[in-house]
């Protein structure tokens, strides 16, 4: 008798220690958290629990050094991520495609959701207080599952700390697990595509 594992999800955690750029990170989100009025308004509007830069700002790297440092790490952690999923891109490479910032207030999350259009989505946490909420992954079999029994394992819960970085398929439905830390939780989320 032979019992195989088929078609593996795989999920990437690594660090960016470089404490000066967490810092810098901070800094920026904060910063942006207080003068971005659009975004403040379509965090107020949708009932985000925080700011998030997602639907107001789409230059970051551009606009803030903190954030084109960030990208170079990113790169070479997606470029990792892409030879471990075994994707043929041709001799091309994936592309950020969008990066916004998140600062979850306590009591915030965020609900299940995929990123559309996109290969490999992700997280680089800048502060994580502890209660913040881990990431909440889903089976991506749960959906087809129809008729069958319960089974363990369903969900998978990464619990981050100030400097991981999470990357994931853009289709793995993912959440984000209340804040029941009494201080913010600062994230910068991030979508490559080929």
């Amino acid at each position: 008798m032979a019992v195989r594992s088929l078609f593996p999800t795989l999920f990437y955690e690594d660090t960016i220690a470089d404490g000066a750029l967490v810092e810098e990170l901070e800094a920026s989100v904060r910063a942006l958290a207080q003068d971005d009025i659009a975004g403040k308004r379509w965090s107020k509007a949708h009932g985000y629990r925080g700011y998030t830069s997602y639907a107001s700002l789409n230059d970051l790297p551009l606009r803030d050094p903190a954030f084109a440092d960030l990208k170079r790490h990113l790169d070479r952690h997606v470029a990792r991520y892409a030879e471990a999923c075994g994707f043929a891109l041709g001799g091309r490479k994936l592309k950020l495609d969008s990066l916004w910032v998140n600062l979850l207030k306590p009591g915030g999350a965020h609900s299940g959701h995929i990123h559309p259009h996109s290969v490999v989505s992700g997280t680089m946490y800048v502060a994580v207080p502890p209660g913040s909420g881990a990431l909440r992954l889903e089976d991506p079999r749960l959906g087809l599952m129809m008729a069958a029994p319960p089974r363990e394992g369903s969900f998978f819960h990464a619990e981050p700390a100030a400097g991981t970085i999470f990357l994931w398929e853009s289709w793995l439905r993912h959440e984000v697990m209340p804040n029941t830390a009494k201080a913010d939780r600062i994230t910068v989320s991030f979508n490559y595509r080929w």
